[in-house]
């Protein structure tokens, strides 16, 4: 009986529980979970985009991986304006970020890297998102929910404040932490079988 080629080894350079859901909407379960320890501050005056974009390659770079292992990292970053939020430290910040987030349009950028080797492809995604203005009543219940923490922007759509988002222009699966498409494309160019058949 012949086999097909041998699959690549896939570790997940995170720790997101919503990002390891994500893959197996793919039905892929990554191999190994090995998340990054890096320094996440942003740079002096760097911009959302470019942040999440650099924070994304270099979470990829740090995760130790044989030549042969396909590394998978991501980043979600929510911008207001040119402003970068954050996963929340407390609950103090995250009613700052809700607060600053009530009833306006921002953005959620997701980036995501895929290495092989010596070798690493990207991908990003800008997602436009509006938040409905918040009472004090929801704000307060959803501090109390405790969804918030850690979570880029002190909110998570996929939650409770699923119900605060009328409107999204772009990628649910990347507000949610891991585009599907953009990923399953890096994986496929990296020579990972997304769509291998059932055998």
């Amino acid at each position: 009986m012949t086999t097909g080629p041998e699959r690549h080894r896939l570790i997940l350079g995170s720790g997101s529980p919503r990002r390891r859901e994500l893959l197996a909407q793919l039905g892929i379960g990554a191999d190994d979970i090995r998340p990054p320890d890096i320094d996440e501050t942003p740079e002096k005056a760097e911009l959302p985009r470019p942040y999440c974009i650099r924070m994304a390659r270099e979470k990829a770079w740090a995760v130790q991986a044989g030549d042969d292992d396909i590394v998978l990292s991501a980043d979600t970053t929510v911008a207001l304006g040119r402003r970068i939020l954050g996963k929340p430290a407390d609950a103090g910040e995250a009613a700052a970020f809700l607060t600053a987030l009530s009833g306006r349009r921002h953005r959620v950028v997701t980036a995501v890297a895929v290495r092989r080797g010596d070798r690493i492809g990207e991908r990003d995604v800008v997602t436009a998102v509006k938040m409905k203005p918040l009472s004090n009543a929801e704000l307060n219940a959803y501090l109390a929910s405790e969804d918030w923490r850690g979570k880029a922007g002190g909110y998570g759509i996929q939650g409770p404040a699923g119900a605060f988002i009328p409107w999204i222009n772009g990628s649910f699966t990347a507000v949610v932490g891991l585009p599907l498409l953009e990923t399953a494309h890096l994986l496929q160019a990296a020579g990972y079988p997304v769509w291998k058949e059932a055998r």
